[in-house]
């Protein structure tokens, strides 16, 4: 047993086939003690290894029933804290590379949300009238600021049922950090354009007037997902215009416009199902992360489905892309060593509150 760690120089220059070999030889010295999570957008050479596989919500929820003593996520970096939050303490969530980050999340930080926060209650009662909702892709003390504030998290998977339930507490919702998303949502539950009002962190108060903080039923943070920008409603009018036939299919944090003409919108979990149990010889295209777009194409071959990516563009999740398969064998074979690299740890004095979001999240999801 090693007294420390094994240092990633060992593995930088692996093959990526000399690290598959050693990532199953570390996973069969580990056994039960080590599960694996990836996300959908996570790439294939390392997806193959997963145990367990979702979306955001799916793989909160699995994080909180597996009882491993190592929970490696293949993700990005808050979802390996969603990962700490949601299992015991005696278990350690571990992100194998911690430049695997969200520029969406990085959008928002706590000093700004405070911020905005502050602002919001100088025009009115902020506490009774305003709701938090925090995108499960943000920081955990965001998530634990919308715990204190009697906010709650969502999913791309649940945002309509969280807005709904957000709506019963108080009459207007913050909703950060994707402004797609909440707007799409908002358009769901028949929310006008003209009361859902972007929230710029930059510019004081918002770079709203009192008036339209008033007005507004939604303040949606100015923020976005770098990958679902790339996006666009002239693709899809291409689309259409050579395959009539053919069906549309989109995240919510794609732009209002890709939404709208899109036939079908929902998370990364809704977009596999959507497509897996759709007719044979059907046609789709799909405006979502690359790898996710791959695999599925691969696997529905079979039954005569096309499935084509929607943008003339590579886009795929470059921070997740970060998980390649020299920092899973390091993760791995210092696990079999008996040491722990990179382990996630949820600041103790954020834990309670941003527990406390999620959990109101999973008790109506």
């Amino acid at each position: 047993m090693h007294n420390v760690p094994i240092p990633f120089s060992q593995f930088n220059s692996l093959s990526d086939a000399d690290c598959q070999e050693r990532i199953r030889a570390a996973r069969a010295k580990l056994g039960k003690k080590a599960v694996i999570l990836c996300h959908h957008y996570q790439r294939a050479d390392v997806y193959q290894h997963a145990d367990l596989t979702g979306d955001s919500l799916k793989l909160a929820k699995l994080a909180a029933q597996t009882d491993a003593e190592y929970v490696v996520f293949c993700g990005v970096h808050f979802m390996a804290e969603v990962a700490d939050l949601m299992t015991a303490p005696q278990q350690t969530a571990i992100l194998p590379d911690l430049a695997a980050g969200c520029s969406m999340a990085d959008m928002a930080n706590l000093a700004k949300v405070e911020r905005c926060w502050r602002e919001l209650s100088s025009v009115l009662p902020a506490e009774q009238e305003v709701t938090p909702v925090t995108y499960i892709n943000s920081a955990a003390d965001l998530k634990a600021f919308c715990g204190e504030h009697g906010g709650i998290v969502c999913t791309s998977s649940n945002a309509g049922t969280i807005a709904q339930w957000a709506f019963a507490q108080r009459p207007k919702i913050l909703f950060f950090p994707d402004q797609h998303l909440g707007r799409w949502t908002g358009h769901k539950l028949g929310i006008a354009m003209d009361e859902m009002v972007v929230w710029d962190p930059d510019l004081e108060m918002g770079g709203l007037t009192p008036e339209q903080i008033r007005k507004a039923r939604i303040l949606l943070w100015k923020g976005h997902c770098s990958v679902h920008q790339m996006f666009q409603k002239p693709q899809i009018d291409a689309f259409r215009a050579k395959y009539p036939e053919g069906k549309v299919i989109a995240h919510p944090e794609c732009n209002f416009a890709v939404c709208a003409a899109a036939d079908y919108v929902g998370s990364t979990e809704h977009i596999v199902k959507t497509i897996k149990e759709s007719e044979p010889g059907t046609r789709w295209l799909v405006g979502t992360e690359l790898n996710l777009v791959d695999r599925l194409a691969k696997e529905v071959l079979p039954q005569n489905k096309i499935v084509q990516f929607m943008a003339t563009t590579i886009c795929m999740c470059s921070t997740m892309q970060r998980i390649d398969p020299q920092h899973l064998a390091w993760t791995l074979e210092n696990l079999a060593a008996g040491q722990v690299v990179n382990p996630i740890r949820v600041p103790a004095h954020e834990v309670a509150n941003a527990r406390l979001a999620l959990d109101r999240m999973l008790e109506i999801s």
